[in-house]
């Protein structure tokens, strides 16, 4: 909680004791995020610990919350206690150092209580960096009339959607069987979905250079 002398010592020696303590005691918490369902887990939340005053902000919605993230961390200043983030944005915070390891708070506790896919999006080892909050299902919309004109049939696997792409794409050269928009969430998710795991390069910190938290 902002204001705690303890902030600045919770990467070791803290329990979950420790937590419902302050809890209990009482104190300040920033949270950002824009989901509009949060506001009743606000109200759940302070009426359980009254002493626990939980200022909501939307500072933006996705990236723009990102790049508002980032700019605070990078200053040292004003940085949130709880953030939304998404599955695939959390590595960009994570491998920085910028997130706290919530493992020693009794978060890794948790595990059996959420589906492995989420659970693997927000744990890195031992680490956990963030809860669940949700899981989406994903779908493919297709033209039905592209598929026809093709003679090609839909594809219920993802072999038969390669020589679906394939087939569209030789009837029609001007016509693919889907866009990429650059979407990272997409990317990630078809990765997770083949049992991949993400694979990532940092660079080397200079002597004078610490990782931040928030």
């Amino acid at each position: 909680m902002r204001g705690r002398p303890e902030r600045a010592d919770r990467r070791g020696g803290v329990s979950p004791e420790d937590v419902t303590a302050a809890l209990e005691e009482g104190g300040e918490l920033l949270v950002w995020a824009w989901e509009p369902t949060l506001e009743q887990v606000v109200e759940d939340f302070e009426a359980a610990y009254p002493n626990v005053d939980v200022e909501l902000a939307n500072v933006g919605t996705g990236n723009d919350h990102y790049v508002v993230l980032q700019n605070a961390i990078s200053a040292g200043s004003g940085v949130p206690d709880v953030a939304q983030v998404e599955y695939y944005a959390l590595p960009q915070f994570s491998i920085s150092g910028s997130l706290a390891d919530l493992a020693p708070y009794g978060a890794a506790e948790l595990d059996d209580t959420y589906s492995p896919g989420t659970w693997n999006a927000v744990t890195d080892g031992d680490a956990v960096y963030g809860l669940p909050m949700d899981s989406g299902p994903m779908a493919l919309f297709y033209n039905a009339r592209t598929f026809e004109e093709a003679g090609v049939e839909v594809p219920t696997t993802w072999t038969q959607f390669v020589e679906a792409a394939r087939a569209i794409h030789a009837h029609d050269a001007d016509t693919y069987i889907l866009a990429d928009n650059g979407d990272a969430g997409f990317t990630t998710s078809m990765i997770w979905q083949a049992a991949g795991t993400r694979s990532v390069w940092t660079a080397p910190r200079s002597p004078s250079t610490s990782p931040t938290t928030g």
